[in-house]
């Protein structure tokens, strides 16, 4: 009975949700909150690898093959990525600009902005190996947003901005597929379990600087299962074609301290609400049971062979890629192909409608 309860409790929160949206559009045409803020990794980032020195891009074709504009964006996807869905799902009609970018600016900053950068994680270093930004750095620019927004809109408003908008953080990913298991000074003194702690470490501080900076609602998502990525079961599969169970388990094990990591900082904070936002469970759905929804292929991704390619791997000249991503989970070896992406963004609707009040 209890899960039937959850279940309809959920239907609940969806159909609030979903009423919300209709009735702001039709009355006020105005979005649910006053901004979108977006910091991570390339899951997020929608372009400010393009402004940096970095082979980590997506900027050139196949990339953004199937985007409003038929155009490569930055978006590391073949289109729309899930905070794109997630920002329409919030009632915006144009999504928050890469920060870096010459759209940032003016009134577009009333939008919000993203701060993301592929290849960067919580570990500091992670984007120092890339030469992309690291969550540090992303905040430093954080800061330097607010006295654009203080001059654009006054201290009074800007700070109404700030405590009312939605700041959503995607990290951890490449901390481990492009650090931790690739990297032997870490995986060599390093257990995954101690790892994690120390990513936790820096989890914690991002947090506490946000809070500190004024965000007020904060979304976390936990780690995707990293033993079904395209690209994690071609490098460290020795030969599989299934997800692997023991990066899964580490993906699961960081989930549950970055959700006791959460309370603990929700529970210190006053008048924070931090809300975890679970995608694992979503994606290895997809993957497992691709056919229930819509899905033809899982282990593949659409670009190239599928087993491999990702940024300059996945470009014009890949042999192989795929006609209709839409019929791909992976869009390349670690990304959501943009139908994934929407069918993960409308998942959370009803675990972030916590955000909104």
């Amino acid at each position: 009975m209890q899960k039937y309860a959850d279940i309809l409790k959920q239907i609940s929160c969806l159909i609030f949700l979903l009423s919300a949206l209709g009735d702001l559009h039709v009355s006020h045409g105005q979005a649910l909150v006053p901004a979108l803020f977006i910091f991570g990794d390339s899951v997020v980032d929608v372009g400010n690898n393009n402004e940096i020195y970095t082979i980590i891009k997506s900027n050139f074709p196949p990339y953004g093959r199937d985007f409003i504009s038929h155009m490569p964006t930055g978006r590391f996807c073949n289109g729309k990525l899930a905070t794109d869905f997630t920002a329409e799902n919030l009632g915006f009609t144009t999504y928050p600009p890469a920060y870096l970018s010459k759209q940032a600016r003016g009134k577009n900053l009333l939008l919000g902005a993203n701060f993301a950068s592929g290849s960067s994680g919580y570990y500091e270093d992670t984007a120092k190996i890339y030469h992309t930004i690291p969550l540090s750095k992303q905040v430093l620019y954080y800061k330097d947003y607010q006295t654009k927004l203080i001059s654009i809109a006054g201290i009074s408003n800007a700070s109404s901005i700030i405590s009312g908008s939605i700041h959503l953080l995607s990290s951890g990913a490449s901390d481990f597929v492009q650090n931790y298991y690739v990297n032997p000074t870490l995986y060599k003194n390093y257990t995954p379990d101690q790892f994690s702690d120390i990513l936790m470490q820096y989890y914690a501080t991002v947090v506490q600087q946000l809070y500190t900076l004024g965000a007020r609602k904060i979304g976390v998502t936990t780690l995707p299962p990293l033993g079904c990525l395209p690209a994690s079961i071609t490098l460290f599969g020795d030969g599989s074609n299934q997800c692997l169970p023991n990066m899964n388990a580490v993906a699961l094990s960081f989930n549950n301290k970055l959700n006791a990591t959460s309370l603990r900082l929700q529970s210190k904070l006053t008048g924070l609400n931090l809300v975890v936002l679970d995608i694992y469970q979503s994606l290895y759905d997809l993957v497992t049971k691709p056919a229930n929804f819509g899905f033809s292929e899982a282990r593949r991704a659409c670009c190239g062979t599928g087993l491999l390619e990702t940024s300059i791997l996945c470009n014009a000249k890949s042999v192989g890629t795929c006609a209709n991503a839409s019929q791909y989970v992976f869009w390349d070896g670690f990304h959501p192909s943009e139908a994934a992406n929407k069918i993960l963004a409308d998942n959370l609707l009803a675990s972030g409608i916590a955000l909104v009040g």
